[in-house]
């Protein structure tokens, strides 16, 4: 009787089980019937067109153009004519073989790239014969067009994504376009939209039959956001042609608002040649270019002493330290201030006596030399003078990201009382020590789009807004990107220094600078540029540098402008700046001499100058 119980029970039990497992496969569990599709249906992305990109006054910079891949399914292929479809492909027999064992060793059931980004022209005439290619179909795409091919550096590129990032962005497909370097980078949830897709059915031989259920199941794209810059694309011009043959950077920023008129790097490229089936050559070819550096931004990434503009800094500090006034008076002793371990060097004839105003548009070494010893020593001990110094200049945006919309950049660099502590040992430094940081050289670095900001916050008198390249209709973005950011100097201090500025244009180093019906303000600089060769600091030929604002009042433009090699500050920065400047405001060019100057002017014999040092001398 027992026996009898246990093996209804068991039998009773198992039944159930297979009933309930039936049930939950059945109505439960749709992981089969997923499989079932699978296996029924190809699932085809439609991709949306990538967003436009414009510049502040609509003009289009970045468009699209539709490409083909050509697919394969290997396992629904049959003999095909290969002749001719290497001979539209423009490969060889050997690359066609490999793509399409490439192809099965991935999948003989799924879809593999042949050949990318077949031109519109070239799949019509093709598209008429891919019947007889059996398992071949062409899968539509975008990819950009540059019809204003400029700022590549700003725009970045976009390419296929790779298997190495699909690890990490699992709705992307592979093949997919995908944002490179600058805007295509940093914007590229709002440029990309969101892909579709079309589901096909399949026979029991995995060969498409035809839509499945005629489409209802297809999803559209949704269209990509479009994008305003803040960038003039005819400044932009303007200067890249400016620095034609110059290795350099022009940052250009509307004070009142951060945004970034230009933001040039010379020498750059042609956004097209990163397009189609040349662009993974064409790439090398810019990476491998190890002197130029094409693909380099200077005017983000590019490190440089900031040299004589940087005294202006140093004149708003010691103001609003109160160790200097605007009617201070220093002599320069025999025309030099000497230093630890060297000497610099004084333009002013021996014995010149200057207050700050004619010290800045002197531009006289030994008056600043002596102004930054008062800002050092108004502390018994330099270490706490020296990091509130620091601490004024990062207010300024100095020793640290700015935080622009840009993937890339550097920070500069501002010494702290501890890197000296590290460098001389502590209580063993004092301001002659670091002397050079008076004058902007020494240890100081900075990029150029940190000196057109450092130059904003002077013509703003105090504040600036953080550069930025996009422009947005969205009023929560608009509040966080013109926020103001206030610097710690009062601003009463800085009528005298920008009245020197104006006064390095109306008599000083930048006379050149002079715009007719405009009041610019500016400050000339000659940055040092030395290198390590064979194992000894080795001085090349000095920088040009300009930071200029105009007009004075009401300042709608403010720019720095780098120029390596350039000798000093008036020969090939200051004219530069001050044509962008009047191609700004003005419109039109009328100093034509001075243009044709600029354009037809070439540094290349500078730069294929061989390797050789001189004596170390700290200039202005």
């Amino acid at each position: 009787m027992i026996r009898k119980f246990v093996l209804l029970s068991f039998t009773l039990g198992s039944s159930l089980l297979f009933l309930i497992q039936l049930v939950s496969l059945q109505i439960f569990n749709q992981n089969y019937s997923e499989l079932s599709l699978n296996n029924a249906l190809e699932k085809r992305p439609v991709y949306p067109t990538r967003g436009l990109i414009y510049d502040r006054n609509g003009t289009l910079l970045v468009a699209n153009q539709p490409v083909y891949d050509l697919m394969v399914i290997p396992e629904n292929t049959i003999s095909f004519d290969t002749l001719e479809l290497i001979s539209f492909l423009e490969i060889s027999k050997e690359e066609l073989i490999g793509s399409l064992y490439k192809a099965r060793r991935f999948s003989s059931k799924r879809p593999s790239v042949v050949s990318r980004q077949i031109s519109k022209e070239k799949q019509a005439l093709f598209k008429e014969k891919i019947w007889k290619y059996t398992g071949f179909y062409f899968q539509k795409k975008t990819i950009r067009d540059y019809s204003f091919p400029i700022a590549s550096n700003i725009l970045g590129y976009t390419s296929e994504i790779n298997p190495t990032e699909l690890k990490n962005k699992t709705d992307y497909d592979l093949g997919e376009m995908i944002g490179r370097q600058g805007i295509e980078k940093a914007y590229e949830d709002v440029l990309r939209g969101r892909k579709g897709f079309q589901f096909f059915q399949k026979d029991r031989f995995n060969r498409i039959i035809g839509s499945y259920e005629e489409g209802s199941f297809d999803t559209a794209p949704e269209a990509a956001n479009n994008l305003t810059l803040t960038i003039d694309a005819e400044l932009q011009s303007y200067g890249a042609s400016l620095m034609q043959n110059k290795r350099g950077g022009i940052v250009a920023i509307e004070p009142s608002s951060g945004e970034v008129l230009a933001l040039v790097t010379a020498p750059s490229y042609d956004p097209n040649l990163l397009l189609g089936s040349g662009r993974s050559e064409n790439f090398r070819a810019l990476a491998n270019d190890t002197l130029a550096k094409p693909l380099f931004d200077r005017g983000l990434q590019a490190e440089y002493s900031p040299g004589s503009p940087f005294k202006t800094l140093n004149a708003l500090i010691a103001l609003q330290e109160n160790v200097i006034s605007p009617s201070t008076q220093f002599s320069c002793n025999q025309g030099h201030f000497y230093a630890r371990g060297a000497f610099m060097k004084c333009h002013c004839p021996i014995g010149t006596s200057n207050n700050l105003l004619k010290g800045i548009y002197n531009s006289c070494n030994s008056f600043f030399a002596k102004t930054y010893r008062r800002i050092i020593e108004k502390d018994s001990a330099a270490a706490a003078g020296l990091d509130r110094w620091r601490t004024h200049l990062e207010k300024f945006g100095l020793g640290n990201y700015l935080g622009y919309d840009l993937p890339i950049g550097k920070r500069g660099f501002i010494p702290s009382s501890s890197y000296y502590d590290r460098w001389y040992s502590k209580g063993n430094w004092g301001p002659t020590t670091v002397i050079s940081n008076a004058i902007g050289q020494g240890e100081i670095l900075t990029t150029p789009i940190q000196m057109a900001n450092f130059t904003a916050a002077i013509a703003n008198r105090g504040f600036y807004v953080k550069p930025h390249f996009t422009i947005s209709k969205d009023q929560a973005i608009k509040d966080s990107l013109y926020t103001k950011n206030y610097t710690l100097i009062e601003a009463r201090h800085f009528e005298t220094v920008i009245e020197g500025m104006h006064q390095v244009v109306e008599r000083g180093t930048a006379r050149i600078a002079k715009i007719p019906g405009i009041e610019v303000c500016g400050k000339t600089g000659t940055a040092e540029n030395f290198i390590r060769l064979n194992g000894e600091k080795t001085q090349l030929t000095d920088h040009s540098i300009f930071v200029a604002f105009a007009p004075k009042e009401n300042p709608k433009i403010a720019l720095a402008v780098f120029v390596e090699n350039g000798y000093w500050g008036g020969r090939w920065a200051a004219p530069i700046a001050s044509l962008m400047i009047e191609k700004y405001l003005k419109g039109k060019v009328k100093r034509t001499w001075l243009e044709n100057r600029m354009l037809k002017g070439s540094l290349q014999n500078e730069y294929l100058k061989p390797l050789s040092g001189k004596p170390f001398e700290i200039n202005e």
